[in-house]
């Protein structure tokens, strides 16, 4: 260790000269970051610290991947690389000057990291200091940086050039808001018409099509237009956009996005998002006070002022002063920029023991075998984020004792409250075309995405995702004949409709939707929203009753007829998630919330919802598959709406569910779910549907996921059609393997090899398991579906409410029964809840009470 001894303090100059030599054998681990490769210098792989943390973070000069100081050797042990970059960022009080003020200390105050600042310190009181070293392992050798005529040219280049990486969760996605705004350059000398136009605060419609939703005001005359559907990700009919090449007035604002801290401001001219520095000015021209007007989380649809308000009130408890909660189990997640939908779902996952035993319990067993890139490991991923909200290291109350004392020495010590799911963000959205922008997404959704995941990445002997899976009995009925057939699937959510009819407070409803109508039309304020009152027991009983099933073919009778369908348990799942069917489609296909308050119990009994099977004096419905009919032109296939509508309700994009419907034939929204889960992952997912000519091979967007690797993998929609006329699936792709994956010939080759019908296929099968991206979840080989039956009777112990009027807006939030009392998740913000708007949820978690 003496010559460690050499790199500090007043003999560091003296062991320059040596620094090239020393730095010899090490030049050939020592790579200059390139372009496309990704820079870790904010974050450790393992775990959440960063240059602010006590530690420092270590960057590696070879894979550029970062370290905190606990999780450094594991990574040298393992790659034997030796030469770290340590980056380290304090926080320095400043020295008061004689006249009272606060001067600078005469220190290297360069900032060169590529941090935020903690807005929690007084910036007069306190300034950042940088500090880069090289450290060479095993022995932690130090070089102070910069040391540019010393260090050999390779090490300056490479060091400067990690230094100066962009981050790797940038994005170059036009959806993306990650880049710095630009002032526009029409600010300051933009021309606004003195027409008298006044903008009232609600009630917003598009003045050409009298649209209500993704709604612009030009700043130069005051007109209200509606955007285009690809700018934002919300509908419109590009009025606003027609209105600029009209007139040339070039910047819009959008309306609902517009607070005190300012607006989203699009430059027609400039065809990009812009600053608008004199934003304030422009809008008090058309009457709007900006520190009169609310917004949302990165810019709500929502027009109405008071509803909006009122439902942010009572879910955020705003007005009640909450007490923060600290420790293990109450750390809170940084909103990344519409992603509560995440933080919302990951607070709820890592509160169940066996998410937390399966991956936090792991720990030690994941980090120590994961891949040399553990960034793009998801158990790796997952261990992280869990036991940074589970272990306490990020979520402690601030001690003022401590405070004193390190401001007495000169130095405060950054308080790490919350962590910042970056990396796990851009890891498990990786190749998703809605949750990898930074748009909002359907908490839902995104709640079967990750569960999808976690079946396709095992972790153990036990999948933790058991605990939601549940078999469902369908039992459909010929209403013509009487006979029946029985059948079961899998899923992961009970999805309750919302029985408006059945509200109490009918009359209050009428009145309010009148006196809505008449403000509206003159342009007056909205009256206080009246909440739909809907009873639970109400919801219950439409999930049991039968439904109508479109197209029904009955086998009976050998014809299409009446048919109904009625689903039951056949087993009831250790932890039951429970969704309130709050989200409808408007006639422009817009996404709408029914804005209902339903009185969920804390206690649920659903043992009258198991399923019976097959009753005495019930026949069952002969095993006849339909006729073959094969269209001259595919294109011509009706696509069944009602299906597509119901898939879109569940919050899946709407292009993904018409392609469901489309590539599983007409054959109801439960076959085409089970098409959306397997194929979510595809980049093309919810691209618009394109469809081949039969006899054509599908492009890899529309095929299945054994296409990719594989050569004369069939396309998955003529394997589905295949199907669903009663033959199995490895007798369907063989088929049409024989015949270059022809329809046609594909049936014929069936029907010439009856024999093979009853054979099976084992080698076949595990193909197709090992390439098909949701096997686990929809089948798990010859012992079927894993479950784990048990009572019907459930307690609740968390739910995650939204705000805002469709899933393409607003903010999602968390209430969780942890120790006996409920806790609220808000992103960084982890409170004891006062009043839990249990009656407001849109996602509910009950678990199985012991019987």
């Amino acid at each position: 260790m003496q010559r460690a001894a050499l790199f500090s303090g007043d003999d560091a100059q003296t062991a320059a000269g040596d620094l090239g030599e020393l730095l010899v054998p090490y030049m050939p681990t020592i790579r200059v970051p390139k372009s496309g490769d990704r820079v870790y210098k904010t974050e450790c792989a393992f775990s959440y610290d960063s240059p602010d943390s006590e530690g420092g973070l270590y960057v590696c000069m070879n894979t550029f991947l970062g370290f905190g100081r606990e999780h450094i050797e594991r990574h040298y042990r393992k790659t034997g690389q030796c030469v770290y970059l340590h980056l380290k960022r304090r926080v320095i009080q400043k020295v008061p000057g004689a006249s009272g003020g606060a001067l600078p200390k005469r220190r290297n105050a360069k900032l060169f990291l590529d941090l935020e600042v903690n807005g929690d310190l007084n910036s007069d009181d306190f300034e950042y200091e940088d500090e880069a070293k090289l450290v060479l392992f095993p022995d932690h050798y130090e070089i102070p940086l910069p040391n540019i005529e010393e260090l050999p040219a390779l090490v300056t280049i490479a060091c400067d050039a990690l230094l100066s990486a962009k981050s790797p969760y940038r994005k170059q996605d036009p959806d993306s808001w990650e880049e710095e705004l630009q002032a526009s350059k029409h600010a300051k000398t933009l021309v606004q018409l003195d027409n008298g136009v006044r903008i009232p605060p609600s009630g917003w419609k598009c003045s050409k099509c009298d649209l209500r939703e993704n709604l612009w005001l030009n700043l130069t005359d005051g007109s209200v237009l509606c955007g285009k559907w690809f700018f934002d990700g919300s509908g419109g009919n590009g009025h606003a956009t027609e209105h600029y090449k009209e007139t040339g007035y070039p910047l819009a604002v959008k309306l609902g996005t517009i607070s005190p801290d300012g607006a989203d401001v699009y430059s027609f001219d400039e065809e990009e998002p812009v600053l608008d520095p004199h934003i304030a000015k422009h809008l008090a021209h058309f009457g709007i006070d900006m520190l009169q007007m609310q917004v949302t989380e990165n810019g709500l649809r929502d027009n109405d002022i008071k509803p909006r308000v009122s439902e942010w009130e009572v879910i955020q408890e705003a007005g009640v002063k909450l007490k923060p909660m600290y420790g293990p189990g109450y750390t809170g997640m940084k909103n990344l920029g519409n992603s509560c939908y995440l933080n919302a779902v990951m607070q709820a996952i890592f509160s169940i023991p066996e998410f937390q035993r399966a991956y936090v319990g792991n720990l030690p067993r994941i980090f120590d075998y994961s891949p040399l890139d553990p960034t793009q490991d998801f158990s790796t991923q997952m261990a992280k984020l869990g036991h940074g909200l589970l272990s306490g290291q990020y979520s402690k109350p601030p001690m003022k004792s401590e405070l004193i004392e390190q401001v007495m020495k000169e130095e405060h010590k950054a308080q790490h409250n919350g962590i910042s799911p970056q990396m796990f963000k851009a890891f498990i959205s990786k190749s998703h075309p809605e949750f990898s922008s930074n748009r909002q997404q359907d908490a839902l959704e995104f709640f079967l995405h990750l569960i999808n995941l976690v079946e396709r990445n095992p972790v153990g002997s036990e999948n933790p995702s058991d605990v939601f899976r549940f078999l469902v009995e369908e039992r459909t009925q010929c209403c013509q004949s009487r006979k029946v057939r029985y059948t079961e699937r899998v899923d992961y959510i009970m999805q309750l409709p919302v029985a408006m009819e059945a509200a109490a407070n009918k009359d209050e409803l009428i009145a309010y939707e009148l006196k809505r109508r008449e403000a509206e039309a003159t342009r007056r304020p909205l009256p206080e929203l009246v909440r739909a009152k809907i009873p639970f027991s109400a919801c219950l009983q439409a999930f049991s009753e039968p439904s109508n099933v479109e197209d029904f073919w009955s086998s009976a009778l050998q014809a299409k007829s009446a048919g109904v369908k009625t689903s039951r348990f056949a087993s009831f799942p250790e932890y039951l998630v429970v969704q309130i069917k709050k989200f409808t489609f408007g006639l422009d296909w817009i996404p709408k919330k029914l804005d209902v308050s339903i009185d969920m119990p804390d206690f649920l009994d659903i043992n009258h919802l198991r399923a019976r099977g097959l009753q005495a004096g019930e026949e069952e419905l002969p095993d006849i598959a339909p006729p073959i009919i094969i269209p001259d032109d595919p294109k011509a296939l009706d696509i069944d709406e009602c299906s597509v509508m119901q898939l879109a309700e569940m919050g899946f994009p709407l292009e993904a569910c018409r392609k469901a419907v489309y590539y599983t034939g007409n054959l109801g929204a439960e076959v085409a779910f089970n098409w959306i889960i397997a194929h979510m992952e595809e980049p093309d997912f919810a691209e618009p549907l394109a469809i081949p000519a039969y006899g054509e091979v599908a492009s890899n967007g529309a095929a299945a996921f054994g296409t990719v690797g594989l050569d004369n993998q069939p396309p998955e929609e003529m394997v589905a059609i295949i199907i669903s006329m009663g033959f199995q699936r490895n007798l369907a792709i063989r088929a049409l393997k024989a015949t270059n994956n022809n329809l046609e010939r594909g049936l014929e080759w069936i029907f010439s090899h009856p024999e093979l019908e009853e054979e099976s296929e084992p080698a076949l099968d595990m193909m197709d398991m090992d390439n098909n991206a949701n096997a686990n979840i929809a089948e798990t080989g010859s012992e079927g579906p894993r479950v784990k039956d048990g009572s019907g009777k459930y307690e609740l112990f968390g739910f995650i409410s939204h705000m805002g009027t469709s899933t393409m807006s607003g903010h999602y939030v968390c209430h969780l029964k942890k120790e006996g009392r409920w806790v609220i998740y808000n992103d960084l913000r982890v409170c004891a809840s006062e009043r839990p708007p249990k009656d407001l949820g849109y996602i509910y978690f009950y678990h199985r009470i012991p019987s």
